[in-house]
C-alpha cells in the first residue's frame, strides 16, 4: 500500500491531491505548541492567541520570524483551539476565531457571533495579493498587509492627524512622527473590533473605500494583534491590557496650567504667579518654555536669567503652584556634552553627510534616546541642574524629532535605521525622563511630551496637538484629532488654548476665539493656557522674537469676566475629574470620548464629530463658529440630558437647534446626574 501511495504521489500529484485534501493541508499547516503555522514557497506566517481574545499574526519572505514584541506587553498564556481540516485551519481564542484557506493562505477574521471582522484580500486577478513583500536587501522588506474594505465600517484612532476626520474611513495616513501628528497605529472598528499594526517602521495605512491597506517601507516582517469584543469600552479595555495603562493623574494637574511662549526670566515666572494669586484665580502649573538654558545641550538654566532656580522653585510650591520646565533632546555644538556624547554615540548620526537634523540656531542634532547609555547620560545631566533644584516636571518638546528634511532613511539610530525605527523615538524619549525620575523616588510622575507612540501613556505623558494655528477652522479639527488620540491609550491630552501661532488673518476673530477655546479647554483631561503671542516691546532674553501677554487678563475685562468664571467651572469639575482619571488609571478608560462610546446602540452617534462624552455623565458641545447664534446638538438615544445652565430636560435620540452666547459652552447632563454652570 505505502509502494502504492508513493507512485501514485510521484505520477500523479493532482490526483493525489484531490483524494487526499488532508496530506495537502498537513504539509502547509502545522501545530507547533500554541500557535498555527503555514508556509509555502516564499513565504511562513504564525497565529497565535496573545491573551484573551486576541490573535497574534507574524509572517515573513525571510522564513524567519522575530520574537520582538515592541511595546507589546506579556500576557497571561491563553491555550487556543487548533484545527487543522481538509482544505482549511481555524485557530479559536475566546471571541475570535482565524479561518485560513489552505491552498492560498488567505484568512479570515471572525467573531463570537459567527460575523465577519475582517479579511484578507484575494483580488488574485489583478495581482493584489494580501501579504505583500519586496526586498529592500538582506532579511528587510517594503511590506503590504491588504485587507477587503466594508464600505459601512467606521474607523477610528491611529493617533493624532490634523486632516479633520474622526472616523477615518476614507482617508490615508502618513506613519510618521511630525510636530500636530502622532502616530500609534491602533484602530477601533465599529464592527466590533481592535487591531494593533506592530511595527515602528515608516509607512502608510490606507482606509479607503476598495481595501484597508498597512505598509511598511522597511521592516522584517508583518505582525498584528486583532481581538474581538463586546463594547468600544470593552476594546479599550483590552487595547490598555496589551499596551499599558496610564499612572493616576496628580490631583494638583487638574488645575490650569499656565504657559505661553515664552517667560524669558525667573523674574517673570515669579511676578505672573503672584498676579494670579493677587487675583485669587486658581493655578497648579506655570512654564518656563524653551531657551531657558545657554546652549541647546546643556539642559541647565541660564544664570543670567535664572539666577536662584532653586529658590524659585520654593517660592512657587509656597503658592501651591508647580514649575513645569522644558528640556529639548537636541544639543548643538556649542554645548558643553557635545564632545562627550558625540565621542560616546550618543547622537542620532546620519547615514550620509553631517549629522545636523534640524538646521536651527546653528544647527542641532538629537540625543539617541534609543541607546539606554543615552538616556541614562541625558537624565543624569537633568537631574543635576533641574531636578535637584526642585523641578519635578518636564516639558519633552521636538519629541517626534522633528527634521528639516524627513528623510528617514538617513538617520541612524542605535537600534537601527531611521527607516525602519523612526516611530519609537517619542517613546524612548519619554521613558529616559520617567525612568530617571523613578529611579530618584518620585512617585507622581506627569511630564507634557509632543509625541507618542504605543504605550507611551505607561510613563505619565500628557500630549497636546502641537503648534496649530489660531483660528475656528483648526478648533474645530482639534476636537476630532483629541478624541481619535484618546482612543488610542492616551487619557492625557491638551491643546494650545487660542492655538499656538497667533494668527493675523483671524485677528479681528481672536477675542471670540480665545473664549471658546477657553471654554473647550475647560472640558479637556489638561487645560493650558499656551501660544507664541506678538511681544510689545522689547523683552531681555527674548531670544526668538516672542513673549506677548497670554494670561487671562490679557485679552481684555469681557474675555477676562468669562473666562475667570469658567476656571472657577473647571475647579468645580475636580471631583468629577478626579473619579474618571482614576477609572483611566484602572481599566484605560479615556475621559474625553466620542459619543459612540458610551451609546454604542445607537448608530446615529458614529457620524457626529463635533460633540463628545467627558465620562460618562457629561456631554460637551464645543461652539466652533465666530459669532455664532445657534448650534446644532445630537442628544444619543436612550437617555435625558439636562442642560447644565438652565436645566432644562431633552429626551434623548434627538437633534434640536440650540441658542448660543458667546458667555457659555453647551454641557448636558445625562439623567440624573447633577452638575450646574454657575450664571
Amino acid at each position: 500500500m505505502r509502494t502504492l501511495f508513493i507512485t501514485l504521489l510521484l505520477v500523479f500529484p493532482p490526483l493525489v491531491k484531490n483524494c487526499f485534501p488532508q496530506i495537502q493541508a498537513q504539509r502547509l499547516f502545522s501545530k507547533v505548541e500554541n500557535r498555527l503555522e503555514w508556509q509555502n514557497e516564499g513565504e511562513i506566517f504564525w497565529i497565535e492567541p496573545f491573551g484573551q481574545n486576541t490573535l497574534r499574526f507574524r509572517s515573513s519572505s525571510s522564513l524567519h520570524i522575530s520574537d520582538e514584541n515592541w511595546n507589546i506587553l506579556s500576557q497571561q498564556e491563553v491555550k487556543a483551539d487548533i484545527q487543522i481540516l481538509a482544505g482549511k485551519a481555524i485557530i479559536r481564542n475566546g471571541n475570535i476565531r482565524a479561518e485560513i484557506s489552505e491552498g492560498s493562505g488567505l484568512i479570515t477574521y471572525i467573531n463570537q457571533k459567527n460575523e465577519i471582522l475582517l479579511k484578507e484580500s484575494s483580488d488574485q486577478d489583478i495581482n493584489c495579493y494580501a501579504r505583500q513583500y519586496k526586498s529592500r536587501g538582506s532579511d528587510r522588506f517594503e511590506l503590504k498587509m491588504t485587507f477587503e474594505a466594508d464600505r459601512n465600517e467606521h474607523l477610528y484612532g491611529m493617533g493624532q492627524y490634523q486632516n479633520d476626520c474622526l472616523d477615518l474611513k476614507g482617508s490615508e495616513l502618513d506613519l510618521e512622527q511630525k510636530n500636530k501628528q502622532i502616530c500609534i497605529p491602533f484602530l477601533l472598528s465599529s464592527k466590533g473590533y481592535g487591531f494593533i499594526w506592530n511595527n515602528p517602521s515608516i509607512g502608510t495605512a490606507d482606509f479607503s473605500m476598495t481595501h484597508t491597506r498597512f505598509i511598511a517601507q522597511y521592516a522584517r516582517q508583518i505582525d498584528y494583534f486583532i481581538f474581538a469584543e463586546d463594547s468600544p469600552a470593552d476594546i479599550e479595555r483590552r487595547y490598555s491590557d496589551l499596551t499599558g495603562k496610564s499612572p493616576m493623574m496628580p490631583a494638583f494637574a487638574m488645575g490650569l496650567w499656565q504657559s505661553k511662549l515664552r517667560y524669558s526670566s525667573q523674574e517673570e515666572i515669579l511676578s505672573i504667579a503672584r498676579e494670579y494669586k493677587r487675583r485669587n484665580l486658581p493655578i497648579s502649573v506655570i512654564v518656563a518654555d524653551y531657551f531657558n538654558w545657554p546652549h541647546s545641550g546643556d539642559w541647565k538654566f541660564d544664570p543670567k536669567f535664572w539666577p536662584d532656580p532653586a529658590g524659585m522653585v520654593k517660592i512657587l510650591d509656597s503658592m501651591g503652584i508647580k514649575l513645569l520646565v522644558s528640556v529639548w533632546p537636541v544639543v548643538e555644538s556649542e554645548s558643553e556634552n557635545y564632545v562627550t556624547m558625540d565621542q560616546k554615540n550618543y547622537l542620532v548620526r546620519a547615514e550620509k553627510g553631517v549629522n545636523i537634523n534640524m538646521a536651527y540656531r546653528g544647527g542641532l542634532t538629537y540625543v539617541d534616546v534609543t541607546n539606554p547609555r543615552a538616556r541614562q547620560f541625558f537624565w543624569e545631566k537633568i537631574k543635576q541642574n533641574y531636578y535637584d533644584k526642585g523641578v519635578h516636571m518636564f516639558w519633552l518638546d521636538e519629541a517626534e524629532p522633528e527634521l528639516d528634511n524627513y528623510d528617514f532613511d538617513n538617520l541612524r539610530y542605535y537600534i537601527g535605521n531611521g527607516l525602519e525605527m523612526s516611530s519609537i523615538y517619542p517613546y524612548d524619549f519619554a521613558k529616559a525622563l520617567y525612568e530617571g525620575e523613578k529611579q530618584a523616588g518620585q512617585n507622581e510622575i506627569i511630564n507634557l511630551v509632543r509625541c507618542a507612540w504605543i504605550g507611551s501613556q505607561r510613563f505619565g505623558t500628557v500630549l497636546w496637538s502641537g503648534d496649530i494655528f489660531g483660528s475656528f477652522k483648526t478648533l474645530k479639527t482639534q476636537i476630532k484629532a483629541g478624541l481619535n488620540i484618546s482612543l488610542c491609550g492616551i487619557p492625557w491630552w491638551t491643546t494650545d488654548i487660542g492655538g499656538f501661532y497667533f494668527n493675523q488673518e483671524t485677528k479681528e476673530q481672536f477675542h471670540d476665539l480665545i473664549i471658546r477655546w477657553f471654554q473647550f479647554g475647560t472640558f479637556c483631561p489638561i487645560m493650558r493656557m499656551h501660544g507664541n503671542r506678538p511681544p510689545k516691546g522689547d523683552i531681555p532674553g527674548a531670544l526668538v522674537g516672542s513673549g506677548g501677554p497670554n494670561e487671562l487678563w490679557s485679552y481684555g475685562e469681557d474675555a477676562y469676566q468669562i473666562m475667570s468664571r469658567y476656571l472657577q467651572i473647571r475647579e468645580q469639575l475636580k471631583p468629577y475629574l478626579l473619579k474618571n482619571m482614576e477609572i483611566a488609571s484602572k481599566e484605560g478608560i479615556p475621559m474625553m470620548r466620542p459619543l459612540f462610546f458610551d451609546f454604542p446602540d445607537d448608530k446615529f452617534t458614529y457620524t457626529i464629530e463635533d460633540q463628545y462624552m467627558f465620562g460618562p455623565d457629561l456631554l460637551v458641545a464645543p461652539v466652533l463658529e465666530y459669532i455664532a447664534k445657534t448650534r446644532k446638538i445630537y442628544f444619543p438615544a436612550g437617555a435625558f440630558w439636562k442642560d447644565a445652565l438652565t436645566g432644562k430636560v431633552y429626551k434623548g435620540g434627538q437633534t434640536i437647534d440650540y441658542k448660543v452666547t458667546i458667555d457659555n459652552i453647551p454641557v448636558f447632563c445625562k439623567n440624573r446626574f447633577d452638575f450646574r454652570i454657575k450664571q
